[in-house]
């Protein structure tokens, strides 16, 4: 499937892989690319010099593209956006911010640059200011999210931009990617599908928790300090809910919130941790490998926009 995604990125399918928190590290980006997507390798609060190996460690499983996700909210930010360069990676895609200060540097090394945006208004600032694409999230997806729902933001989205859209938030089949190109998206970004890929070095209670979720399991917290979060229900979600309506600080409810992913992603602490996962977990049943997922999910989309 060819489109200006596809052509930009030197990929075979128009899928993405998000750049998770503690789950998006070398062996899941370089098995979502050798499959034909784009892997990304996400930094998270990761030191420059971590970022840099893993960029290596990638190169060493694969020779097609992949990209590195930029967490801009970072202390770490500025030291990537320049080990990026210093590695030749092909792409990057940054969240919690804006990349303005750092587009000429990546421009110039040649770096294709897609921004995650949750709204029309940040679309059209970062097509502004140089991006080649951007990532429009609706609320559905796992991690920190916006206001809108995809089936609403995409569409206002390419209608605002004339830069290529990739829909993200709420896909986990070929049902949702055709979806997403009936909406004007050229690719999709999924999370939550991944995380249970085989080559994903996450904790089986982890990814045991994502396949035995059901279609009400996720939550969303952090709403009344303005920093949403979705993920499964558990302990610490029903705890941070109930601090929260108590009306705690915001600092009060994150120290809750402390190391709480990394709990739940590397020690399988699903009770304690955050189980970042999108409201899609409910239609994830299996584990399977990144090749198996996208030849599936790409037959899926075929037959679909086929018809």
């Amino acid at each position: 499937m060819k489109t200006r995604i596809t052509e930009l990125l030197g990929i075979e399918y128009p899928i993405i892989q998000g750049g998770m928190a503690w789950v998006a590290e070398h062996h899941l980006a370089a098995a979502v690319s050798e499959a034909g997507g784009l892997g990304l390798i996400g930094t998270a609060n990761a030191p420059a010099e971590v970022v840099r190996e893993e960029i290596r460690k990638a190169k060493e499983l694969t020779e097609k593209p992949f990209g590195v996700n930029i967490m801009l909210m970072s202390p770490h930010a500025e030291a990537i956006a320049k080990v990026v360069v210093e590695e030749g990676v092909k792409v990057v895609t940054t969240g919690a911010g804006n990349p303005g200060k750092y587009m000429k540097m990546w421009k110039e090394a040649g770096i294709k640059v897609i921004p995650v945006v949750a709204s029309v208004a940040l679309a059209r600032m970062m097509e502004k200011a140089g991006a080649d694409a951007v990532v429009a999230e609706g609320t559905e997806a796992g991690g920190h999210i916006g206001e809108a729902t995809t089936m609403t933001l995409v569409p206002q989205v390419v209608d605002a931009v004339s830069i290529p859209v990739i829909a993200a938030g709420g896909i986990a089949d070929g049902r949702g990617i055709a979806a997403a190109f009936m909406l004007g998206a050229e690719a999709v970004q999924m999370g939550t599908r991944f995380l249970v890929a085989k080559e994903a070095v996450v904790h089986a209670n982890y990814k045991e928790r994502v396949i035995k979720a059901k279609d009400i399991d996720s939550t969303v917290t952090g709403r009344s300090h303005g920093h949403p979060v979705r993920s499964l229900r558990n302990q610490m979600t029903r705890e941070y809910v109930k601090l929260e309506s108590e009306g705690k600080s915001f600092e009060e409810l994150e120290y809750l919130t402390l190391g709480a992913l990394r709990k739940a992603v590397v020690e399988g602490d699903v009770t304690n941790g955050t189980v970042m996962a999108g409201q899609i977990a409910g239609m994830i049943t299996k584990e399977q490998t990144c090749k198996e997922m996208i030849e599936e999910m790409m037959e899926q989309t075929k037959k679909l926009l086929g018809r």
